[in-house]
């Protein structure tokens, strides 16, 4: 008597449910994966369907085969015992048993090389820039836009924020796994907060690319600003800039990369989470190993106190601590717009008036775009009629100045210029007067200077395309006269919002 065929175990409602999943997911997989190697498409999340999301449907709808076929042998098991085998009987020499494990082993094959393939695309995903600055839109907006507009708008995000090595890896994903859930449950600052304190030290990333032991000399910098007056009247200032550093195998330490870790280690205590406020800083010579304590003279902390403060190292990121994400001051977007041409230098009051615009406080984007608008429009209207009546040079000149708050404030985020400041100089906040104040004192009477021409001596100055100054290291010349200059710091009077 022939034996009774019984359907597959396999043919049950959540095998078929699996199945269904299974054959959906992989399918927008190929159309997602083809979409995202043709580069027909920007949006982040067609990466992150393609090599995150539907692969974990696709595991799902097959391990929901397998459990339905699981479910389906016990439920019959259980209704005929002596039918059905506790497990299922693999015998070569049937013809059929023969065909189902050459389908499970090629099937098994092409789906190790599947999913191989999707988890690499996947960690290559999360490398790239797009899926860092895009997949949170309004969070990361303000970090991707000066991202773009910075010197390091080629180098991934990953290369500073991660570095080579698993370990780092690993540690970011887990950081990223907590950021995402803070997105999700809208728990994140506003703006994000800096300096990262976990950042990868600057000598496994900043220093894979530059190599400070080869850092000599000087470097001539042209500084270009216009004035805040009716003809926008342009002013340079031409500075060598005293880049110095090297080590003792290439030269003597000297200039502003003196501070780096290579002949010097600089050790610091800093009062507020952004590290501006420095009271105490110790320097230790690596060759001699002397070490000489500086403390703010009108510090009121004490000697315990700063023994139990958390000590930071000085590497590049300590003044350089805006390399890739820099929020310009609208004093010097505006400067740099007008030069660039992004801005007419021939509309008068430009400058201020720009400045002015870009400084009002708006809610949000959108009314910052209508508010600058109709700022500019109504001046030029009560004030310049012929330049009002120019449409062109109304439209290119209001664009422009709408083009600079897009690009450099954030009040959706709550982040600008000065909720992230500059290191780098002095200008618009303390940079190296954190430290060189005249007011760090040793215990041996040794003063950290705030002596202008120990990183820079003025070369020439020109104001209105005249000379100001031209003598060989020639003191700086203060568009206005304020008397002895080393009475004040530049951050006194210069906030990046005008004069």
């Amino acid at each position: 008597m022939e034996q009774q065929r019984h359907p597959s175990v396999f043919r049950n409602i959540i095998s078929l449910i699996g199945l269904l999943i299974a054959a959906v997911a992989l399918a927008n997989i190929i159309f997602f994966a083809f979409i995202a190697m043709r580069g027909d498409s920007s949006n982040p999340y067609a990466g992150i369907l393609a090599y995150m999301v539907l692969p974990g449907f696709l595991i799902l709808g097959l391990l929901l085969i397998f459990i339905g076929a699981w479910r389906e042998r016990r439920r019959r098991h259980h209704m005929a015992p002596d039918k059905f085998t506790p497990m299922p009987v693999l015998n070569l020499n049937d013809p059929s048993h023969r065909k189902g494990l050459a389908l499970f082993v090629i099937g098994g094959a092409l789906f190790a090389m599947i999913s191989s393939v999707g988890a690499y695309e996947a960690y290559e995903y999360t490398e790239t820039v797009e899926f860092c600055g895009t997949s949170c839109h309004e969070v990361m907006h303000p970090q991707y836009t000066a991202y773009k507009n910075s010197p390091h708008a080629r180098v991934r995000c990953v290369e500073c924020h991660v570095g080579s090595g698993a370990g780092w890896y690993v540690r970011s994903k887990l950081s990223g796994a907590y950021q995402l859930y803070a997105v999700l449950v809208n728990n994140y600052p506003r703006p994000i907060t800096t300096p990262v304190h976990n950042l990868r030290p600057a000598q496994d990333t900043c220093e894979q690319c530059h190599w400070p032991a080869k850092f000599w000399g000087a470097q001539l910098k042209t500084f270009n600003h216009f004035m805040y007056d009716e003809q926008n009247t342009p002013r340079e200032t031409q500075m060598l800039i005293k880049t110095g550093g090297a080590a003792s195998a290439t030269g003597q330490g000297a200039g502003i990369h003196w501070h780096m870790n290579i002949a010097n280690e600089i050790t610091y205590v800093a009062t507020d989470s952004q590290l501006q406020e420095i009271p105490w800083v110790r320097m230790r010579n690596r060759e001699t190993g002397e070490v000489t304590e500086f403390r703010l003279q009108d510090s009121e902390l004490t000697d315990e106190q700063i023994a139990a403060m958390p000590k930071e190292n000085m590497d590049c990121v300590s003044c350089h601590n805006r390399p890739s994400h820099i929020y310009t001051p609208p004093d010097r977007s505006v400067d740099d717009a007008l030069l660039a041409g992004a801005l007419n230098p021939q509309v008068p009051w430009i400058k201020q008036q720009a400045v002015e615009a870009l400084t009002a406080e708006y809610e949000n984007t959108p009314a910052a775009m209508e508010g600058i608008r109709k700022s500019l429009d109504d001046y030029y209207r009560e004030n310049y009629p012929a330049i009002h009546q120019q449409a062109p040079v109304m439209e290119h000149t209001i664009k422009g100045v709408q083009n600079i708050y897009r690009n450099t404030i954030f009040p959706e985020m709550k982040a600008d210029w000065r909720t992230h400041p500059n290191n780098i100089a002095h200008l618009y906040s303390a940079g190296c007067f954190r430290c060189h104040t005249d007011n760090h004192v040793s215990a041996d009477g040794k003063v950290i200077k705030k002596d202008c021409e120990i990183c820079h001596e003025v070369i020439e100055q020109r104001i209105g395309g005249s000379v100001m100054t031209q003598v060989e290291s020639s003191p700086f010349v203060h568009p206005v006269d304020l008397g002895d200059l080393s009475l004040y710091s530049c951050t006194d009077c210069h906030s990046g919002a005008g004069m």
